[in-house]
Order: C-alpha cells, then structure tokens, then sequence
C-alpha cells in the first residue's frame, strides 16, 4: 500500500487537502471518487516522511497513573505494543494483502468495462466533445474532473463511452492524447498530434477551441459543397439516362432504319454504337479494371514509400494545391503562437508544430527548418532560404522578431490565411456547379447531334 497526497474539488465546490493510502494511483482516484472528490492533484508521498508519523504513534507508551514511577507499570506498558504488533501483524498482513488484490480487481473490472477496440463517433460527435472539453477546462478545471463532468452526460452514448475510455486511462496514467488515439480512430493524425502539443505547452484549452473551429469550418464546408452539388447531381442523373436511353434504344432504332434504305450510317453515330456495343459486352472488365486501379492508387499513395511523393503531387494539384497550402500555413502559424506564447523554446515549439503537420513532404521541410535554426539561424531567415514559405509570412515573421512579440505577429498572420483559405474556398464551391453544367451540356448536345444527324440522313433518304 502506497501513501498519497491530495487536493481535490467537494461536492459544495471547495478545496479539500488529505492524504490517502492505496494500492495505486487508480485505487487512490477510485477511493478519492467513492467519497465524492474530484481529484485535482494527485502525487505519492515520500515513504520516509510518510513512515515517521506512523512509528512514533506506536513507539509512544503510555503515561502511568503513578508518574512512571514503578518499573512493572514500564515494561508492561512497553510489552502491550509488542504483543499487539504480534498478534496484529498477521490479520494486518492479510487486510493489507485484500485491499491490494481489491484494488487489483477494480482495475481490472474499471478496463473490462471499457468498449473493446475504438470508438466510432461522428464529425458532429467530434466537435461537440471538443467544444465542451475546450470549454471546461478554460473555465478552470482539470483534465480529469472536466472528463467526469461530460461522462454524466446520459444524451450521448457514444461521446459517454469516449469520455469514460479516456477517463479510466488518465487515471491510469496515460497522457490525453495517447488515450485519444486508443479511444477513437475518428479523432485523427493532427487531432491528437495537437492535442499532444497542447498538453506540452499548457494551452490545450486554447488549442481544442481552435481545433472545434477547425473542424467547424470543415462541417460548413461540407455542408456547402453538398448543397451546391444537389442541382448539378441531378442533371448529370439526368444526362446520363438521357445517353443510356440513345445509345441503347433510340440510336439502334435509327441506324436500323438506315440499313434497310442500305444507306451509310454517319461517322458520328458510328462511334457511338461501338462504344455503346463495347460497354454493353465488356462491362465487367471495365468495372474490374477500374476497381483494380482504385484499389492499386490506394495502396500506393498509403505506403510509407510513397507517402511523402504522394503529399508532394497533392500541393501542385489545380485548386486542391493552394488550399492545403494556405491550411498548412493557418495552422503552422497557429500552433507555433501558441506554444511560444505559452514559453516554450522556439526549437521545441517547432518539433511541436512538425508532429503535428500530417504531410509528409511538408513535415521533411519543417525539419530543415528545425536543422538550420539549431545551428543557430533566424526563424525567418530560415523560412525564406527552405523558399516554400511565402514572403509575406516571413515579412511578418521578421517583423515580430525585430519587435520581440513573434506570438503576436504569428496570430496576425495565421488570421489574414485564415481570410485568404475561406476567399478561396467561397471561390471553389461557387465554380462547381456552373463547371459540371458545362461538362453535361457538352454530353447531352453531343447526343442530340447524333439523334438529329441520323434522322436528317434518314430523311434525305427518303427523299430521295
């Protein structure tokens, strides 16, 4: 059995400090849980001071009633402690022995209880848990008693049995975002990865908010983009049976036509038949090379060979590129505020800041960046000879480490990205929709040209 110190919330809201004795730190949280305490703090006691008090209480014998005077009245005052430690020494053996193997039990039955295997939680799942958990901990609590807080919440059974995965592993010593990488797959690379930043610098409330933002913003445009592509949806649903119902039934009637007048059928028409005749014989192949080829550029662009090539391409893709570049910037800049605002040494800040970077080309330049710095070079002189960054984000940089406040010209830069990715984001979704239009006007026109080339052949056949 082990001692603890503690500090921990009451019911009425106040401080309460103790000690505690238990098998372990998680016995110590569920003794500490039993009696109504939220703990705040929870650290051992060091053995020798926790021995004194103990050995002196039972060392100390007891005042005779004739001052001391008589030496029987001394031994047999010396000797009853010694007869009860020996006689008490065994039944106390024994209970210390149960408490341990009834600490021993709870834990165990603490992680039968948990869900096997992660969590699945939606995105709106996500960012409620996020949102509430940046809430309570800026409001002044701890990690733990904030946990407890939204586990009580009976509304919501999947973010309830999250709570409680992450809670049991805390209390067992895990760190917040090691749990939450256990917990659920639905929190991601980068959740945790800031998450662990967070708790590095001591700004994981500062960090969850603008993470819940984050994945906000990403909600809105989701929403946006699926109610921007519902028109277009459905005119390509309908340019498509459109084309299925000529090249398979009004386009064969047409050229049947022509064939029994033994006249040519037009170019045009041609293709189109064969094309139908292809489709319709060799649609399983067709769909098996397409599938192969999906499944094939998964593999590759998720192995660890190609990782890095992949997330290269991905930032000279047409509109995609510059979007996760400004997303990159926006988040760089955010997270490296907030851990040198929170005193973190520049270098630190900056591993910080590449962990949790999910491109793995942008990770490789965020390490030459950490390179070159310890060897003792600027932030911004750093940045502009890497040639990726752009400069006006080192112009800023600059500005901030000539003015001694980098935390705050860093936020300043992060907000103006932050305006220039949701410019560009407007910009996107608003060309999506006259784009597919555009494309199912050049399919449907191209189907009534046929139809209209085929029965003007057959009409001048007949004429003639």
């Amino acid at each position: 059995m082990a001692l603890f110190t503690y500090t921990a919330l009451t019911r009425t809201g106040s401080m309460s400090n103790g000690e505690i004795t238990a098998s372990d730190r998680a016995d110590a949280f569920r003794r500490l849980d039993r009696n109504g305490l939220q703990p705040v703090s929870l650290k051992p006691k060091d053995a020798a001071g926790s021995a004194a008090p103990v050995s002196a209480g039972a060392a100390a014998p007891p005042k005779s009633a004739a001052g001391g005077k008589g030496m029987p009245e001394k031994s047999t005052a010396s000797a009853a402690p010694a007869a009860l430690a020996k006689s008490g020494g065994k039944s106390a053996k024994t209970d210390e022995a149960d408490k341990a193997k009834g600490g021993k039990a709870a834990k165990g039955d603490a992680l039968k209880a948990l869900p096997t295997g992660p969590i699945k939680l939606k995105r709106n799942d996500v960012i409620m848990f996020t949102e509430e958990l940046s809430d309570l901990l800026a409001a002044g609590l701890q990690l733990e008693p904030a946990l407890k807080i939204m586990e009580s919440r009976d509304e919501l059974s999947a973010v309830k049995d999250v709570t409680t995965n992450l809670r049991t592993r805390i209390r067992d010593g895990a760190s917040f975002s090691q749990s939450l990488k256990v917990a659920s797959n639905s929190f991601g690379e980068l959740y945790c990865n800031l998450a662990a930043a967070g708790e590095v610098s001591g700004a994981l409330p500062k960090i969850l908010r603008r993470q819940s933002e984050y994945l906000v913003s990403v909600q809105a445009l989701t929403n946006k983009v699926t109610v921007a592509m519902i028109y277009p949806i459905c005119l390509m649903i309908a340019g498509l049976a459109v084309s299925i119902l000529f090249v398979s039934y009004l386009i064969p009637q047409l050229t049947q036509l022509l064939k029994s007048m033994n006249k040519p059928l037009p170019a045009a028409a041609k293709m189109v038949m064969g094309a139908g005749n292809f489709f319709m014989s060799y649609w399983w192949l067709i769909g098996l090379v397409v599938g192969g080829g999906i499944y094939a550029f998964q593999r590759i662009t998720t192995s660890p060979k190609y990782r890095e090539s992949w997330d290269r391409v991905k930032l000279t893709l047409p509109f995609f590129g510059p979007l996760i570049c400004q997303r990159f910037f926006v988040q760089f800049l955010e997270t490296l505020s907030n851990l040198v605002g929170n005193g973190l040494p520049l270098l630190r800040a900056l591993e910080l800041t590449r962990d949790a970077t999910v491109n793995r080309h942008l990770r490789t330049l965020l390490t030459r960046v950490i390179a070159m710095i310890g060897e003792g070079g600027a932030l911004s002189r750093t940045l502009r000879k890497v040639g990726f960054f752009p400069s006006l984000l080192t112009d800023m940089i600059t500005v901030g480490e000539q003015t001694g406040d980098l935390e705050h010209s860093l936020e300043r830069t992060a907000m103006r990205y932050e305006k220039e990715l949701q410019k560009t984001i407007d910009r996107g979704t608003a060309m999506v929709t006259p784009i597919i239009i555009f494309f199912m006007a050049i399919i449907v026109g191209t189907m009534a040209y046929l139809m209209v080339s085929v029965i003007l052949e057959s009409v001048s056949s007949i004429k003639r």
